[in-house]
């Protein structure tokens, strides 16, 4: 599990798509599967455990703290 903090310095590039899914600061979230090969991660999040796959481009946007 993990909590995403906030964004890289270069957010302004970031993809749209991470804020439109509601994948903000604060918000806490588990990794269900990692394609290979650097293929997309998905992840589960929120009270409604809304799922989405994320790409390593989009994802390195984004800094993480890492839950136990």
């Amino acid at each position: 599990m993990g909590k995403i903090l906030t964004y890289d310095n270069d957010h302004l590039r970031m993809p749209n798509k991470i804020i439109e899914m509601g994948l903000l600061p604060e918000t806490v979230f588990k990794i269900l599967y990692q394609a290979p090969f650097s293929g997309p991660m998905y992840i589960e999040f929120g009270e409604e455990k809304s799922r989405i796959a994320l790409r390593e481009e989009e994802g390195d946007y984004i800094i993480v703290e890492e839950l136990n």
